[in-house]
C-alpha cells in the first residue's frame, strides 16, 4: 500500500481500505484463475496497481466520465481507477468470461458501485465512452482501429475524448501512421521506481 499513499496522499479512508483489500483479492483470485502472471503476484501494487494509476496522473476524469477498459484481464486499470474516481462509470469487458468473474467478485468484495464488467469482445460493442482504457493488450495501430468506433465525440474532460494507453518498450512503428494524434507521456515524470523508467501513457485523440 506504500507504493499506492506514496503518490496518492489524499485517498479517503474508504478509498484506502479499498486498496488495501485489493492485494490479498487479487492473489487468492490468482490462485483459481490466472489473471497476473505467479511469479509476479507478490508485485501486485507496484506493478500492476500503481502502474494502472499512471493514467490518473495525466488526466483527472470529471464527473460522469464513461470508460471502458478492453481487455482488462482481472480489471486493470479500471479497479484502481474506479476507486480513485467514484463519480465516474467503468465498462470492463474481456474476450474471456471467467476473468470477468474476477473482476465481478473483486469488484463486489470492496464494494465498488460504479464498475460493470462482462463478457464480450469489443468489436461486438456498440455503445461509446468518453475514453477507452487499456494495458497494452495488443499493438497499438491494432487496437484503435478495433475500438475507435467506440468514442463519443463531445469531450467533458480537460483532455480530448479518445483512447488512454498503457504500453512498454519500443512501440514507435505502431504509431507512424497516426503520430499527429498522440501524446506520448513516460510514467518516470511521475513515479520514481525503476519499474516505470520504460513504461509510457498513449493518448490518442479521436
Amino acid at each position: 500500500m506504500k507504493e499506492i499513499t506514496k503518490y496518492f496522499p489524499d485517498l479517503s479512508e474508504s478509498q484506502i481500505k479499498q486498496f488495501a483489500m485489493l492485494g490479498d483479492l487479487y492473489k487468492e483470485w490468482n490462485t483459481k484463475i490466472n489473471v497476473i502472471s505467479r511469479k509476479d503476484i507478490d508485485n501486485i501494487y507496484e506493478h500492476h496497481i500503481l502502474h494502472s494509476l499512471a493514467i490518473a496522473k495525466v488526466i483527472e476524469f470529471k464527473r460522469g466520465t464513461k470508460l471502458l477498459d478492453v481487455g482488462t484481464g482481472g480489471g486493470l486499470p479500471g479497479i484502481p481507477l474506479a476507486i480513485l474516481f467514484p463519480k465516474c462509470n467503468f465498462h470492463l469487458i474481456d474476450a474471456i468470461g471467467k476473468k470477468i468473474t474476477v473482476v465481478n467478485e473483486i469488484s463486489k468484495a470492496i464494494g465498488l458501485s460504479n464498475v460493470y464488467g462482462e463478457h464480450v469482445r469489443v468489436e461486438k460493442l456498440k455503445t461509446q465512452y468518453d475514453f477507452i482504457i487499456s494495458r497494452a493488450v495488443t499493438q497499438f495501430d491494432k487496437f484503435w482501429k478495433i475500438c475507435h468506433k467506440n468514442i463519443s465525440k463531445k469531450s467533458i474532460n480537460t483532455l480530448e475524448n479518445g483512447i488512454i494507453y498503457l504500453k512498454g518498450g519500443d512501440f514507435e512503428d505502431e504509431l507512424i501512421d497516426i503520430k499527429n494524434r498522440i501524446t506520448i507521456t513516460p510514467i518516470s515524470n511521475y513515479f520514481t521506481e525503476p519499474f516505470f523508467e520504460t513504461k509510457k501513457v498513449i493518448h490518442f485523440k479521436k
